[in-house]
């Protein structure tokens, strides 16, 4: 790399090097050569062009030249012709039938949908192995109590599992969603300078534009939109740019529950850190959540793409303007970077995530006597005491406790409850504070936990 120049931070330090490669240069080229040369074989089925020549560009298709291309795309102003000089300079005997009946949208618009279907199943690979991260740790810990927060405050119990379960029941409709448009993913097809096909009926024939297409198709393993005007419709683009910008919903909200569980107020999960990590350059005890926290600021940015693409899908005026083609050069290339990225650390994060069973204790004895006292009032209304008077009576001593726990004082509301004269009337001692441990207070939350858990096995499982 040159470092005297900018380089995007996507070159090298966000994403995996298996999806730069599928968005390089190099690999975009060749994958306008193998078009090319499926064009030419079947355009040979039809005898407008030889063997021969066909055989002349399939063994220079790997001759990618980028910097010959460049060279004279300085001259032509045209990337993709220039790529066709480039490759025709280096085929004497095919290099005239390169790009036979093309415009340049045949090309570059095909390429863009094999290249997105490419990127798609690198995603989702990921998606499986961390659906599978989150089974395995939504079964160790469905049953293991914890605080549940509204508004930021304590509510009642909930189970780890059950939350996990929360994270992966998005990621698993987000792995649905990807699915599915990965399956639908579909080609401009050859149809020409405006999508109705004229060159290519001066080449075959009216009568053989279906066979010829289809020819192309089969050959490319890509379906093709039926009707499109020189690009293929862009509200592809959009729905799939929404679809993977929604798995940065589900990810960015988990890094943000994460950085909030780990400040040490909480402190029941924390990311991995690193014997020699570095959490502050001025503080040497900091752990700072960086990775949750770098989840969060490319999934933001990850958020602005399905804007763009629904102005590139609504501004496309007529059969075709330009306006679109400069910031799908980027943001086609990125959205897939960053979600690449989301998940490879994501990955990283849950496979050595820092669990904190003392301080989940902590807490659950801070808070939990709070959203125990429901209980015990269902109690005291069972063994016949007026349900507004004993209300009253648990909301003064619950009162008193909020308030030392607010001074940091340990929680009194087991031991106020547990000697109130009065509800010990209806009540024994010992089973009012049985009732005021709240720990077991969490409904059916681990079986559906660990449904979910299996839901996701059977949805993983090869069929």
């Amino acid at each position: 790399m040159d470092h005297t120049t900018y380089l995007s931070p996507y070159s090298w330090r966000y994403g995996s090097p298996a999806m730069r490669a599928l968005w390089s240069e190099v690999h975009k080229r060749r994958t306008w050569r193998s078009l090319w040369v499926v064009l030419a074989e079947v355009q040979a089925e039809f005898g407008l062009v030889t063997p021969a020549q066909v055989d002349d560009l399939r063994a220079h298709a790997d001759q990618i030249d980028v910097d010959r291309a460049h060279e004279i795309e300085k001259d032509i102003q045209h990337d993709v012709m220039a790529e066709v000089k480039t490759f025709a300079e280096q085929c004497p005997l095919g290099g005239g039938i390169i790009h036979l009946g093309m415009t340049s949208m045949d090309i570059v618009d095909n390429t863009d949908a094999l290249r997105v279907r490419e990127s798609l199943d690198l995603l989702l690979a990921r998606v499986r192995t961390l659906l599978d991260q989150f089974a395995t740790l939504i079964d160790t810990w469905a049953a293991t109590p914890i605080m549940a927060f509204t508004h930021l405050q304590p509510a009642e119990p909930s189970t780890l599992g059950y939350r996990f379960a929360q994270t992966a029941q998005d990621l698993l409709t987000d792995y649905e969603n990807l699915t599915r448009l990965r399956t639908a993913v579909k080609g401009k097809g050859l149809k020409g300078a405006v999508g109705t096909s004229a060159s290519y009926t001066e080449l075959f024939g009216k009568d053989n534009l279906a066979k010829f297409e289809t020819r192309v198709s089969e050959r490319l393993n890509i379906p093709f939109f039926p009707v499109t005007t020189q690009v293929y419709p862009r509200k592809q683009d959009y729905d799939i740019v929404s679809a993977v910008a929604g798995l940065g919903a589900t990810l960015y909200k988990f890094a943000f529950d994460l950085r909030l569980l780990q400040s040490p107020p909480l402190g029941e999960l924390s990311e991995p850190f690193g014997k020699k990590q570095i959490g502050s350059s001025a503080m040497p005890f900091k752990r700072n959540p960086i990775n949750a926290e770098k989840i969060d600021s490319l999934a933001r940015m990850l958020a602005q793409f399905p804007r763009l693409a629904w102005d590139n899908a609504a501004h496309t005026l007529l059969e075709r303007t330009l306006d679109d083609s400069a910031n799908r050069r980027t943001s086609l290339p990125e959205t897939f970077l960053i979600a690449d990225e989301l998940l490879i650390t994501t990955l990283k994060i849950t496979k050595d995530l820092r669990i904190n069973e003392p301080a989940i204790q902590r807490n659950m004895s801070i808070y939990g006597p709070f959203a125990a006292t429901e209980k015990v009032l269902m109690a005291l209304g069972k063994a016949g005491a007026d349900r507004q008077d004993m209300h009253e009576r648990i909301r003064g001593h619950a009162m008193n406790a909020w308030a030392k726990v607010q001074m940091g004082e340990a929680n009194p509301l087991i031991e106020l409850i547990a000697h109130d004269e009065t509800m010990l009337s209806y009540l024994p001692e010992s089973e009012l504070r049985t009732l005021m441990d709240a720990s077991d207070h969490v409904g059916d939350a681990p079986e559906r936990a660990r449904v979910l858990a299996q839901t996701i096995r059977n949805q993983l499982a090869p069929s």
